[in-house]
């Protein structure tokens, strides 16, 4: 792997990271999912979900 792929996956990755934080820090219940592809983040999947009491 060449040295600017090496950091342009580890952008990626940091990105995706840090994006990951943010919904993670504004919801209450549920769940987040990262889709990968080839070594690549693609995609961030947020599912809330809202308990009633």
């Amino acid at each position: 792997m060449a040295v600017e792929e090496k950091l342009k996956d580890e952008k990626n990755i940091d990105s995706a990271l840090q994006e990951a934080k943010k919904i993670i820090a504004q919801i209450k219940y549920g769940s987040v999912t990262l889709v990968v592809q080839d070594g690549t983040v693609v995609q961030i999947e947020r599912q809330e979900k809202l308990r009633l009491k």
